[in-house]
């Protein structure tokens, strides 16, 4: 263990060195065994690997009589989480467009059921936010802290949701989730509550992107309507009485490829869940913008 990185509800994360490699070791809090037991579980699952999901090397649970330490090592990525990354940097249309398609790809690969004997569960994060997807050296992005997802067998079909207490982060959560509609045996109701956060992940990278010599600086999704850290009531108010949603500043409409970024994500964030874009569709829409621009992924 060298160097203390990050602190979160479940523990700490450091960075570590193992065979000479820089690693990510999350140290999680005795309390949070659920979540520790549950992440490695999904990270065990068979054909979970995918270059935009964080990649597991090895979990470890030590203990010393009365005291357990429950650790997880995962790849390093020196940028660390999107909201580091978005609030010291500003961003071009290649370098956002890179970013998202990167998330979603990963997004994509957790929803998708691959079916088979070697096949691998549809898998849903329930708790994401630019906190939980880490930057990589080359600009890409990797969805990381599984710690309550949520898995489906479509062969049982069966919805396998973790024990543990921990609810996701509030101001990422969809108006089903704040006013406690959600069908919980429906397990396509967590994939399309992740699909309401991506639509708020998106509004932050779009706010970080220049265009016409413009951009704002950052924030979080509903910086402007509730305070520092919001409570259920606060958040119910907003998002599910009053309706509101981050707004969009007015350059966005000038730029064609801004403009776009803001269909997708109202149609990520709609306030019912069936409406909303899943994950493939926003991924070949980015897809198609990205070679619009020439990009090479």
């Amino acid at each position: 263990m060298v160097k203390q990185i990050g602190k979160g509800r479940y523990g700490e994360v450091w960075m570590g060195k193992w065979r000479e490699e820089r690693v990510a070791v999350k140290v999680f809090f005795t309390t949070e065994e659920e979540s520790w037991f549950r992440e490695t579980e999904i990270y065990q699952t068979f054909l979970m690997r995918h270059d935009n999901i964080l990649g597991f090397i090895a979990a470890d649970i030590k203990g010393t009589g009365s005291w357990t330490q429950l650790y997880l090592i995962t790849d390093y990525h020196e940028n660390g989480s999107l909201y580091d990354y978005l609030k010291s940097n500003t961003l071009d249309i290649n370098s956002l467009l890179k970013l998202a398609y990167s998330a979603i790809s990963g997004l994509c690969h957790l929803h998708t059921e691959i079916c088979g004997t070697q096949g691998k569960p549809a898998i849903a994060h329930r708790d994401l936010k630019s906190k939980n997807i880490l930057v990589k050296k080359n600009g890409s992005c990797c969805i990381a802290d599984l710690g309550l997802a949520v898995k489906f067998n479509s062969d049982t079909n069966e919805v396998d949701i973790p024990p543990n207490l921990r609810v996701g982060t509030k101001r990422y959560m969809p108006p089903e989730v704040l006013d406690e509609s959600l069908n919980r045996n429906y397990f396509q109701s967590f994939i399309m509550a992740d699909m309401y956060s991506f639509g708020l992940i998106a509004w932050e990278m779009v706010r970080r992107c220049i265009s016409g010599g413009i951009v704002e600086e950052y924030q979080l999704p509903y910086y402007d309507l509730v305070p520092t850290d919001p409570s259920y009531e606060d958040m119910r108010e907003v998002v599910c009485i009053k309706k509101q949603r981050p707004s969009f500043p007015n350059r966005w409409s000038s730029d064609e490829c801004l403009r776009q970024m803001g269909k997708l994500m109202s149609e990520c964030w709609a306030n019912n869940p069936a409406s909303r874009l899943t994950a493939l569709r926003v991924k070949k829409t980015l897809a198609k913008m990205l070679e619009c621009q020439d990009i090479k992924m």
